[in-house]
């Protein structure tokens, strides 16, 4: 599935069978989630490097060669000696490329992909249930690292494909989780209680008492502020995202208190080696919507209609 420009649906298309480069890995696609990301692309909020291009950044895949299942995330190469790089901070990379944005990803058949950022995956569980930990549950690890190991009482604003992850990890790991979704959305509440969340709610809403931390996922600037206001003095809250919306201005008493705001960008491969096998001993299990490859339009349609709860995964 082909990006073309900005505004255009994406276009399905016959291409030759990629050719690895020396260091490159062939592979071929078993499923690839659909992300919120991939609509920023696909609107332009995010740039793609020379289209056409194939989105795809959730990646579960088979070598060819040797047949081990490995892991495609959105961080795709990184110069490796630059300042942040050499400060231990790839994923800030002055020169990094982006799986489906830099590179061709997974909304394919085939593809390939840097073997150094492929992450070696565990030989059970099916593609589809290991597809959205790629991106939605390793940013949303790394934002939940930032917000502190002390936030026993975190929020997720937007309860989507990394909340519904992040929510069981972080009640495994005995915090109560606060789910805040889009006002009147009854059925993303319902999932969250359903998954353990101590109270659920619109984002409009007030929780019932302080938090510790809240994580936004949602790409809505106007939640900066609602989120400030629920966490408690010294506080901190995580936008999750990679774009957002504007922030509108607030009074700085909503700041103060040693309140903490800050942003997650990206990945390194150690949050990915980490998190796959934290979500394997905490026995996270992510629940999908399913999708043919050739309806890759429908399934970014729906996941900007929020028409599923939870992630969705595209099957060549």
């Amino acid at each position: 599935m082909l990006f073309d420009s900005v505004g255009s649906p994406l276009r399905l298309d016959e291409l030759p069978v990629p050719e690895p480069q020396p260091g490159q890995l062939l592979l071929r696609v078993n499923a690839c989630g659909v992300c919120r990301t991939d609509l920023h692309l696909l609107d332009g909020e995010v740039a793609v490097r020379e289209p056409p291009r194939v989105f795809g950044h959730q990646v579960v895949a088979t070598v060819v060669e040797d047949g081990r299942r490995v892991g495609v995330p959105w961080l795709g190469w990184t110069d490796g000696t630059c300042g942040q790089c050499a400060a231990g901070r790839e994923n800030l990379c002055e020169h990094a490329l982006f799986t489906g944005a830099d590179l061709d990803g997974g909304y394919a058949e085939y593809m390939v992909a840097d073997e150094r950022f492929c992450l070696p995956l565990p030989d059970e569980g099916p593609d589809t249930q290991l597809a959205p930990l790629l991106c939605a549950g390793l940013i949303g690890y790394r934002a939940m690292r930032l917000a502190g190991e002390d936030a026993m009482r975190i929020g997720f604003y937007g309860f989507g494909s990394a909340a519904h992850i992040l929510a069981q990890v972080a009640i495994w790991q005995g915090r109560e989780v606060y789910a805040f979704t889009r006002p009147g959305d009854v059925r993303g509440q319902d999932f969250a209680r359903g998954l353990g969340a101590a109270w659920a709610g619109g984002s409009d809403e007030t929780p019932p008492q302080p938090l510790d931390a809240a994580i936004i996922f949602a790409s809505v600037g106007a939640l900066v502020p609602a989120a400030l206001r629920a966490v408690r003095p010294g506080g901190t809250v995580v936008c999750g995202g990679i774009h957002m919306s504007d922030i509108p201005a607030f009074p700085y008493d909503v700041l103060w208190g040693e309140r903490s705001l800050r942003s997650v960008a990206n990945l390194t491969r150690a949050d990915g080696r980490e998190f796959i096998a934290l979500a394997r001993q905490a026995g996270v299990r992510t629940q999908v919507t399913t999708y043919p490859l050739e309806a890759a339009n429908e399934a970014l349609r729906d996941l900007r209609d929020g028409a599923f709860v939870a992630a969705a995964v595209l099957v060549p």
